[in-house]
């Protein structure tokens, strides 16, 4: 089996990470822990492309036109963008909307969200919310977020397009906005790309099949990889409940989590959930699972 410090040499060389591992493990479709480690090693080159003036010019229109976007739909309160990577493209959008806004972000990469932590302190965003977080479990509460925005981030899951966007919809409270590849949309030598990497398919009809209401489904007018086009898929939700009072939620049971010690504890899981680096790691393996947490600590 191939090490993690040989992955990283073999990333280096510039060979496919996620289809190694998936001819490497047998898998037709990319697990988690392929994902991890595929984006992970990706680390700082998503912020070093955009020293590229062409690739800055792409998202400065891209992300200006998600903006213009969402505020056509409503006045936010809330935005959430799911699988954030390195916030190249949150730090754009939010540069668009009303600076009053909440804005938070997961990903399940840790490098990748402390990255993005100190990409978006370089463009002077010191008030986003990040955490590490599982598109399958989201550590946020239900109905808790105005909106909510993928960027190409259901896109390597292809085969689990249903429960992520289950997992996407309950947390959204308005407006579930997702960014992924087009298949459905696009020409064949694309379809042959994206079958290849494992992407995607079928989010309308899935949204659809799932009684959710879709409002567009159509191509985005900005694509960066002409072989990866960007369709843009809206769905309304518009929840009736009160909001919660409080944001991020334990991720197996969807419940408030308590600060103590230093760390985030679910009294409902009785798991204590680590911060390093300031970054709140919630994906549910990363939970110590501590019944006497609470007592032990809270009581120091």
């Amino acid at each position: 089996m191939t090490t993690p410090r040989e992955l990283q040499a073999l990333y280096k060389q510039g060979k496919n990470i996620t289809q190694l591992l998936r001819e490497e493990h047998g898998l037709q479709h990319n697990s988690d822990e392929i994902i991890e480690i595929a984006y992970d090693l990706q680390t700082g080159s998503y912020i070093a492309a955009m020293e590229n003036a062409e690739m800055n010019s792409h998202k400065r229109d891209y992300t200006a036109e998600i903006a213009k976007i969402i505020l056509s739909l409503c006045t936010p309160r809330s935005i959430l963008e799911a699988g954030v990577g390195e916030a190249t493209t949150l730090s754009g959008v939010l540069e668009n909307m009303d600076s009053d806004i909440s804005s938070y972000g997961f990903d399940l990469s840790w490098s990748r969200v402390a990255y993005a932590k100190r990409w978006l302190l370089s463009k002077g965003v010191d008030t986003t919310t990040l955490c590490t977080g599982n598109l399958f479990h989201i550590p946020f509460a239900d109905n808790s977020i105005d909106i909510v925005y993928t960027s190409h981030s259901i896109e390597p899951n292809g085969g689990n397009e249903e429960p992520i966007l289950q997992e996407l919809f309950r947390v959204t409270r308005k407006y579930l906005i997702l960014l992924e590849p087009g298949f459905e949309l696009a020409h064949d030598e694309a379809r042959k790309r994206m079958d290849l990497h494992g992407y995607c398919k079928n989010l309308r009809g899935t949204a659809e099949g799932l009684g959710y209401r879709v409002l567009t489904h159509n191509l985005f007018p900005f694509t960066a990889n002409p072989l990866n086009p960007t369709a843009i898929t809206i769905i309304e939700k518009q929840a009736d409940e009160v909001p919660p009072s409080y944001i991020f939620a334990c991720p197996k049971f969807k419940t408030p989590l308590e600060q103590i010690g230093g760390m985030l504890f679910s009294p409902e899981a009785l798991v204590a959930y680590p911060i390093v680096g300031g970054i709140p790691c919630l994906r549910i393996e990363n939970g110590i699972f501590a019944s006497k947490y609470a007592e032990v600590v809270g009581a120091g």
